[in-house]
């Protein structure tokens, strides 16, 4: 009985420890922070109030009666969570291995006591630890102390594995007494993964509309250089060029275009091949600036078309060229100049019928 009563004591020597040992010589503690099972620290109350506006109102406060001992009352934490606190107070410094054994306790010190700069620590260092047991703990934690930016990563963490999630005791514990947070938590995961099927059709719809600006650049290519086997009427076949390497639709857009001319059925007979050349030619008279100069076929028939017709009012259609014409200009500012963009290029008359070498 005896030697347990001396290793109680020695236990409760050690959780006398101040918080400033080792600092030098520091004036007697004025004050004393009472924690849970009422454990006393030493403390300094002009340091404490230095530190955090609220322990300051808490020290400057007059009470009623106030005994000659000062004493402030820290509880619902362990007693070694608020020891570092308080250590953090006097030096500004937090370990590694405190924070593992206690930021949680010290996050809430600190949104309590408006600690910021201990309270940017905690939040940076409970992200670097979350993991699917404790996020359902921390992120409630993180919503009730004001953490915008721990609450978002641990939603997003939680939206990637919330089928391990869902399996902990933590989140069957929130279901059972805040079922208001749960249904927030799952509708902030179901608008991130609409959020995500969005942006998936925005980068789809952007790839189309680039592949469609690279064959109108491709188009223009062919009608004003010619290539492969496709070119200007006016200009020799070259038999020894090798395969097209400024564009990657190149050679398809050729095969469509010998198709196009050499086609029976066309567009009246219902040849799929023969309307998406149609099409190309349409879509590039729509974003051509200089029709008269233009070598690409049909394109000023159909400027001419589209000024006559004010009828055809297709606001779909519209949409393609305005998204296309976009897509361009981007292409062009963030892409290198392609070979032979620079070389000027053949005009010919007016009114001159285009055609093709084929």
């Amino acid at each position: 009985m005896v030697q347990l009563k001396k290793k109680l004591s020695g236990k409760m020597r050690l959780k006398y420890t101040p918080p400033y040992a080792g600092a030098g010589d520091m004036p007697e503690p004025d004050m004393y922070v009472v924690t849970s099972a009422g454990l006393r620290i030493p403390a300094h109350s002009k340091i404490l109030a230095s530190a955090s506006p609220v322990l300051e109102s808490i020290v400057e406060r007059p009470e009623k009666n106030r005994s000659n001992e000062r004493k402030i009352t820290i509880s619902g934490v362990p007693y070694d969570a608020v020891h570092v606190f308080l250590q953090f107070l006097y030096f500004t410094k937090c370990s590694d291995e405190q924070m593992e054994k206690y930021g949680i306790h010290l996050l809430a010190l600190s949104h309590v006591y408006s600690v910021q700069q201990l309270k940017q620590i905690c939040t940076r260092g409970l992200a670097k630890r979350l993991n699917v047991d404790n996020v359902v703990d921390v992120l409630q934690l993180a919503r009730l102390c004001d953490a915008p930016d721990l609450y978002l990563k641990c939603i997003r963490l939680l939206s990637k594995n919330y089928k391990a999630v869902e399996e902990t005791e933590a989140w069957k514990f929130l279901q059972d007494h805040d079922p208001h947070l749960e249904l927030q938590i799952l509708q902030f995961i179901d608008e991130i993964e609409l959020r995500k099927k969005r942006t998936r059709r925005h980068r789809q719809e952007q790839s189309l509309f680039m592949q469609l600006s690279e064959a109108m650049d491709c188009l223009e290519h062919i009608c004003s250089e010619g290539c492969t086997s496709v070119g200007p009427c006016d200009m020799d076949p070259n038999e020894h060029k090798g395969p097209c390497s400024k564009f990657s639709t190149c050679q398809g857009i050729q095969l469509l275009i010998k198709h196009f001319g050499a086609c029976k059925k066309r567009v009246n007979g219902g040849c799929s091949r023969c309307k998406r050349m149609w099409q190309l030619f349409k879509l590039h008279s729509s974003i051509c600036d200089e029709p008269d100069e233009c070598r690409v076929p049909l394109c000023r028939q159909f400027k001419l078309k589209a000024q006559q017709d004010r009828r055809v009012n297709d606001a779909r259609w519209r949409l393609l060229v305005k998204k296309v014409v976009s897509a361009r200009t981007i292409s062009s500012l963030s892409l290198p100049k392609r070979k032979g963009v620079d070389e000027p290029r053949i005009v010919l008359h007016p009114h001159r019928v285009r055609s093709f070498r084929v």
